[in-house]
């Protein structure tokens, strides 16, 4: 991680993400050091269990959402930002860069401040270097969550084949924690940042609930 120019620190705010549950966030907690370390004031950690492959991540959003003038966003990867296609990629970037901040992700060269300083020519070829840089990172987390999502596909086709294939194991514990937040009143996106899953597992496990229930 790049070491800040400025004598004062840039205020840094870290996103760190897995895609499930049974995924643990341990292994990138020590970029929050690693982050102080190199002279940034960590103004807010951002931990999340969601794919990403959603644009609708609640502590995604509050980030952005936080974020201020000449802060800079730390990541592992790029894939923690963003696995989405790459136009919805882009307008996540977009937003990020419309709150006055920039990324520092290893490896995406940050040309930023060089633009920044640059006058003329330079500073239209620098953007353009640093566009496409982003988007080439975008798109090839983009392809490795494709990649990935085919090869499970292939293998449970495998499975089905040979008879093995059983599906996901309902969880009951978080079925059960989802029925009694909703029906305590907690809105879906409210449920689904307390019990720790996505928006659509929670329509679906509550859809379910309410089904079986009229039976």
């Amino acid at each position: 991680m790049k070491k800040p120019q400025s004598p004062l620190p840039l205020v840094a705010r870290i996103y760190l993400r897995v895609s499930t549950d049974a995924q643990d966030l341990e292994r990138q907690e020590n970029i929050i050091e690693t982050a102080r370390s190199a002279g940034y004031y960590v103004a807010g950690v951002y931990r999340e269990k969601a794919s990403g492959a959603r644009a609708d991540r609640p502590e995604l959003l509050r980030m952005v959402d936080d974020l201020q003038a000449g802060e800079v966003v730390i990541a592992e990867k790029m894939d923690r930002i963003s696995r989405l296609p790459l136009p919805e990629a882009e307008r996540l970037i977009a937003s990020i860069q419309a709150k006055g901040a920039r990324l520092a992700i290893p490896g995406v060269v940050d040309l930023s401040e060089l633009a920044a300083n640059a006058e003329g020519v330079a500073k239209i070829v620098l953007e353009a270097v640093q566009g496409m840089l982003l988007r080439l990172a975008l798109q090839m987390a983009r392809s490795d969550y494709e990649d990935r999502r085919e090869r499970q596909s292939q293998g449970i086709e495998l499975a089905k084949a040979a008879g093995k294939y059983r599906g996901r194991r309902a969880d009951p514990k978080r079925h059960a924690q989802v029925i009694a937040l909703r029906s305590s009143g907690h809105s879906i996106a409210r449920t689904a940042e307390l019990a720790g899953c996505s928006l659509s597992q929670v329509k679906r496990i509550w859809a379910e609930g309410k089904s079986l229930a009229a039976e």
